[in-house]
């Protein structure tokens, strides 16, 4: 229907536009990398349309990604990894665990705390999912819960990595759309905080209502021991985080700035302890620099790919024939959210922005939407789409990480789904929680 509507309402995209697409479809089908089906399809739009030079496609590969701001990622993504080599990130759960345990489903909500502020590191969902499903998958299973649920509790907890500032996506959508990565930051840190809570009350419910952990029963005095114990043990731990949110969010640091600095205290911290070598530090590369080399061809080979799909008027064409379908601006939301979960579903976040931010942007600018909230709304609707059922992204983390049937842990991941989803409604319909934390320009 709807596909039909967009080639009527806009006629001058024809096969020039579908075949690339279809061809692009094809390619993830037939398990071609992401950058590779992205690159082909722009190629394949070039050539079809002529509507630009095919020079364009190799200057926007290089121009593309040559922004000061994209070198917070492989930053960010190595602070990560240093954390987990240190056993830095040990010291999260520890803490996390003290907070809770006076609680019932005390471990279980330790575990979504621990990867929030893993995620306040990071950058990164699946980084988080695979370094907090190693610490705490076997201990949910010995505390009481079934080990599809466990995992499915991992990897609700582990979209918070790209949901609460700093984060990869939206340095990424920061890019495309021209807005400050800081101000985007500043703009997710309620959202983000939201989802957490959401994530920790479906856990609290669902334990209740199976019994799956018991715990709590110790008095304030226990609970205040335990967690003074904690916090000195780790207190040091903390630097990290406090360092990255004090520079993005009093304005002395830059993210690429935040991230640089993280990466030092880490190293520095893990040469204090004892439990990080020089000669930890070539695997440690490859090992961020496997994950850089993932997402970085991504954003190269999409933005030749926007950049066409914009000279052929596709988001043009997109907001006719959507908006003559309906212009209810509550409708054209719930529309622009079932997309982004469905695309979340199948693909990973970096092209899910690069190539729809720039489609959806023109229909939110259409209803009015705040364009700081419609990214928030962007991001955290794919962050949804990474544990709905069947296809998330961190269903196959965790389910690579343990074993574990995915179907089996997609059954489990349902009610998180369910409250993340009303987050995004929360989030949709309220620019508030958007805006609440910037200046007034920016609401």
């Amino acid at each position: 229907m709807l596909w039909n509507q967009i080639a009527q309402e806009a006629p001058a995209i024809g096969w020039e536009f579908f075949g690339p697409v279809i061809l692009f479809v094809v390619l993830i089908a037939l398990c071609v990398p992401v950058w590779a089906a992205i690159g082909a399809s722009a190629i394949a739009m070039l050539v079809v349309s002529e509507v630009l030079p095919l020079s364009l496609f190799g200057e926007s590969l290089f121009d593309g990604i040559d922004h000061f701001a994209l070198t917070a990622v492989p930053l960010f993504i190595l602070t990560g990894d240093v954390l987990v080599r240190t056993g830095l990130s040990r010291k999260f759960l520890d803490v996390a665990e003290a907070l809770t345990c006076w609680a019932r489903g005390g471990f279980g909500s330790a575990t979504v705390l621990v990867c929030g502020m893993f995620s306040a590191i990071s950058g990164s969902d699946a980084a988080g999912a695979a370094a907090v499903g190693r610490m705490t998958i076997a201990r949910l299973v010995e505390s009481g819960y079934p080990r599809p649920y466990a995992c499915a509790l991992v990897a609700a907890g582990a979209c918070t990595g790209i949901l609460i500032p700093p984060s990869i996506a939206y340095i990424v959508i920061g890019l495309v759309l021209g807005i400050s990565a800081s101000t985007l930051f500043q703009a997710a840190l309620i959202p983000g905080v939201l989802i957490l809570l959401s994530i920790l009350v479906t856990n609290i419910v669902v334990n209740r209502r199976y019994a799956y952990e018991g715990g709590g029963m110790i008095s304030t005095a226990e609970w205040a021991a335990n967690l003074w114990r904690a916090v000195k043990s780790g207190w040091y731990a903390f630097l990290v985080p406090g360092v990255i949110f004090w520079g993005i969010f009093s304005g002395r640091l830059t993210p690429t700035e935040a991230g640089a600095t993280a990466v030092v205290i880490t190293v520095v911290l893990g040469f204090i302890l004892g439990t990080l070598r020089l000669s930890d530090f070539p695997s440690m590369m490859v090992s961020s620099a496997k994950v850089n080399g993932v997402i970085l061809p991504i954003i190269a080979m999409s933005l030749p790919l926007a950049q066409t799909m914009a000279a052929l008027g596709v988001p043009q064409g997109f907001v006719l024939a959507v908006t003559s379908i309906t212009d209810e601006p509550a409708l054209l939301i719930l529309l622009m959210i079932a997309i982004l979960i469905a695309a979340g579903c199948v693909m990973e976040t970096t092209p899910n922005i690069v190539i729809l931010a720039p489609i959806l942007k023109p229909l939110a600018d259409e209803i009015g939407m705040n364009e700081i909230q419609f990214c928030v709304m962007m991001i955290t609707a794919l962050g949804v789409g990474f544990i709905t059922p069947p296809l998330g992204l961190n269903l196959f983390v965790v389910s690579g990480l343990t074993g574990e049937s995915i179907l089996k842990i997609a059954a489990r991941a349902v009610p998180f789904v369910f409250f993340m989803l009303l987050v995004v409604l929360m989030i949709a319909y309220l620019p508030q929680l958007s805006t609440f934390l910037l200046p007034d320009i920016y609401k």
